[in-house]
């Protein structure tokens, strides 16, 4: 098996764990978020129903729906707790959404369920929305068919995620053991582009912004880390306890990153949008036919 590959179960139950403290550090998630909800402006879409896939607290889905007011917003993540906070969210903004609820009709619509095996009818969404999620899928092209799946004709997917400079240090301070994964692998923005095509969007449109986040010490790093869920979950992990003289050699290793007397940690966000292009008329066998037009003069 791929060392690589990222054990569900383990990252589920990080997650899970993480939902209480994921708001008060996941100050770069927020950063993206803003920046997505920002370039949502420059789009014009009246969406139906809108995916937000992988929600997490649902800071995105409550602002989806202040947004989107008529819209009908399904939050969706694979981790339980998250979305009782996701359902539990207080404050000014929560209170506003539950009174509107009761004068809509409407109710929230919280699924617990993996990307990569959405459980929505096919051509039931206006838009997917998905902010730094993808990065925790085994199958990328597989959860980019089952947005494609989702999303009806003319709909947009707007997500975003990790690219391979991500916790670039940590990764490098880290490679003490032959044959252990520490950090998480990430997928080049190219690459992603290339699984846009062909899961069947059109001309997908990706770009990258470099983050740094600075610490005093590595366990200010890991206690981040932590405190978002983002643990290391991938099979090739050491197995049980790493011990001191693991931490003692990463804090000896991560050293070298020092600069003006902080540590660095790189965070790479791949920004992409897509639209599904309208379904082509098929024959009765499956066959698409073929359309000629007069040549211009």
């Amino acid at each position: 098996m791929d060392r690589y590959y990222i054990d569900k179960a383990r990252a589920r139950v990080s997650f899970g764990r993480a939902a209480a403290t994921y708001d008060a550090s996941a100050i770069l998630q927020k950063q993206v978020r803003e920046e997505m909800l920002n370039r949502l402006d420059l789009v014009k879409i009246n969406p139906q129903v809108i995916l937000d896939a992988g929600c997490g607290t649902g800071a995105a889905s409550h602002a989806l729906q202040k947004r989107f007011a008529k819209s009908q917003v399904v939050s969706l993540d694979f981790a339980l707790p998250m979305l009782q906070k996701t359902r539990d969210s207080s404050g000014y903004a929560g209170l506003v959404s539950r009174v509107k609820t009761l004068l809509s009709g409407t109710q929230q619509n919280l699924l617990c369920a993996d990307i990569e095996h959405l459980p929505l009818a096919s051509a039931s969404t206006g838009l997917v929305w998905s902010n730094l999620a993808i990065q925790w899928c085994n199958d990328l092209d597989g959860a980019l068919q089952e947005f494609y799946r989702v999303l009806q004709p003319e709909g947009l997917l707007m997500f975003s995620t990790f690219g391979p400079d991500t916790l670039k240090e940590l990764r490098g301070a880290s490679n003490v053991q032959a044959g252990v994964t520490s950090v998480s692998r990430f997928i080049d923005m190219h690459d992603i582009g290339d699984a846009l095509v062909r899961a069947g969007f059109n001309a997908p449109v990706l770009d990258v912004e470099r983050f740094t986040l600075t610490y005093d010490d590595v366990k200010s790093v890991m206690r981040d880390l932590k405190s978002i869920g983002a643990h290391n979950a991938t099979d090739g992990r050491a197995r049980g306890l790493s011990g001191r003289g693991f931490l003692q050699k990463l804090e000896v290793n991560y050293e070298q990153f020092r600069v003006d007397g902080k540590l660095p940690a790189t965070f790479e966000v791949v920004y992409g949008h897509a639209w599904r292009g309208q379904d082509k008329p098929k024959f009765e066998d499956g066959v698409s036919p073929l359309t000629f037009k007069p040549r211009s003069k």
